[in-house]
């Protein structure tokens, strides 16, 4: 029975494609092949493309709104980096801290500006320095130039960005020892002569010389 059924394949391959039946089946095998193929390159297209597709939603959601912190020190800031996605991304100009989380393209781990986030960055945006010895607040001994390029950075900010805190200055503490130093200082300004030379003393009455003009002839 099943040797009739393969006579009888073979002879309609034949009369139906014109090809012996070992060429059929080989053909047939190469466009299997070829299907296998092209479905395997098109399928890992379509699963990276949804892959993109969806690190663009999450991308876009919602930001959740700005949470004040008020006063931080610059090690607490350091915290708001962007290196965990939990927090907002933030950044400070002149001492005023802003959630920069919306542009976090820019300022978050990758971006072009990611050096700039946990950190007062007004020494680095004044000069548009790169360098770690300008990632600081202090702008002393800055030029004109770079103190106008500053406040456009500023202005920048707080037209685009919501202020969400301030970094708390860190003050010296004086010690006993300086406090004391100071004092003797200033006493031993209260007893220093004015000048030196021959003091002068008042002259009494009676040590009072007369002159000759004031004796009467008698």
């Amino acid at each position: 029975m099943a040797l009739q059924l393969w006579e009888t394949l073979k002879e309609a391959i034949t009369a139906y494609t014109g090809l012996s039946p070992a060429t059929f089946f080989t053909v047939l095998a190469l466009l299997w092949a070829v299907y296998y193929v092209a479905t395997g390159l098109f399928g890992s297209s379509d699963d990276h493309i949804h892959q993109r597709s969806t690190a663009f939603e999450e991308q876009m959601e919602p930001l959740p709104p700005p949470v004040q912190l008020g006063e931080i020190t610059e090690e607490e800031l350091k915290q708001y980096d962007g290196s965990d996605s939990k927090k907002p991304l933030l950044m400070a100009i002149k001492g005023q801290i802003y959630d920069v989380s919306q542009s976090r393209m820019f300022y978050g781990p990758g971006g072009p500006y990611a050096l700039f986030a946990g950190k007062d960055a007004s020494r680095a945006l004044a000069k548009m320095s790169f360098e770690e010895k300008d990632l600081t607040g202090d702008i002393s001994g800055l030029g004109p130039f770079e103190l106008d390029a500053l406040q456009d950075w500023e202005y920048k900010f707080m037209s685009k960005y919501v202020k969400v805190g301030t970094i708390k200055k860190t003050t010296v503490p004086v010690t006993e020892g300086d406090a004391s130093g100071e004092a003797s200082g200033a006493a031993e300004t209260d007893t220093k002569p004015t000048e030196d030379g021959p003091s002068q003393t008042p002259v009494t009455g009676s040590e009072e010389k007369s002159s000759p003009a004031d004796t009467k002839e008698e």
